[in-house]
């Protein structure tokens, strides 16, 4: 959790008191960037563009799984992807005592810490909090022959797998999550945003963004937000949100919730 800085001025305090916060993460994820904002003094506007429902089907994931002793490598792009490996793994009659052979990478300290927390230990957690971070931290001579397993999104980016498949590396992707559009309720935000009453709209991945300009109708991102300022949780988010007509204003240093919502602080301490 951020600190907030230390004054007793109520400004210091609270720099994001009378600002006006979307946050579009899933309403099960989004409780700690929340908390945090209204730590700060802000308004939360909870507008979830994403829901994490179970694969539609584990038959691959768990054939995968029930031979977890073949693989080298347990590489993790999402903290979504952990819970339901741990239940497939129990699901086919194994547990993590069986994964002690494995090198584990983990994209972030979110996931990380969901993995410890099961007794996984992550060998491999790269500075940058994207598949290119683990690539970072990887060589071919390293991967060449290894039997690395990835249980992700079903709709996710391919850089990692087939940059390790370029490499030499055996790959086997397994669906572990999906996202879909949740049921939402436009009017409110739709409101608020045609009459400038939103200060910041909040990313925190690109299906977010693709959500968001879908559920309203594929419009022009710029248009949608009507002037608020954008806040992006790292630069693949950021990518997005200019791919469908946006400007990011603020993207986090640090892709993490605590990195986007110093980012968010540091911005309106800026120009206040």
């Amino acid at each position: 959790m951020i600190q907030s800085v230390k004054s007793h001025s109520p400004v210091a305090l609270e720099p994001l008191a009378g600002k006006r916060i979307v946050v579009t993460r899933a309403r099960a994820q989004a409780r700690g960037l929340v908390q945090q904002i209204e730590d700060f003094g802000g308004e939360v506007i909870e507008f979830p563009t994403i829901e994490i429902q179970p694969a539609e089907s584990f038959v691959a994931f768990d054939a995968a799984v029930a031979k977890i002793e073949s693989y080298d490598w347990l590489m993790f792009t999402s903290v979504n992807a952990v819970g339901p490996f741990l239940s497939r793994l129990q699901h086919v009659g194994k547990t993590v005592d069986m994964l002690e052979h494995l090198d584990v990478g983990a994209i972030g300290p979110e996931t990380a810490n969901e993995l410890t927390a099961a007794g996984i230990t992550c060998c491999l957690v790269p500075e940058r909090f994207q598949a290119e971070g683990i690539l970072d931290k990887v060589t071919p001579e390293t991967m060449r022959g290894k039997r690395i397993l990835i249980p992700r999104a079903a709709a996710a980016r391919e850089v990692l797998p087939d940059t390790l498949r370029q490499w030499g590396a055996s790959v086997d992707v397994v669906v572990a999550y999906r996202t879909v559009v949740p049921a939402t309720e436009i009017e409110p935000l739709a409101k608020r945003l045609r009459q400038s009453e939103v200060d910041v709209i909040t990313f925190t991945s690109s299906s977010t963004v693709k959500n968001f300009v879908r559920i309203f109708d594929g419009r022009n991102l710029t248009e949608i937000a009507n002037g608020s300022t954008i806040a992006c949780i790292g630069p693949i988010t950021a990518e997005t949100v200019e791919q469908l007509g946006g400007h990011t204003a603020i993207v986090a240093k640090e892709f993490t919730i605590d990195g986007l919502v110093r980012a968010i602080v540091s911005h309106f301490e800026k120009v206040s």
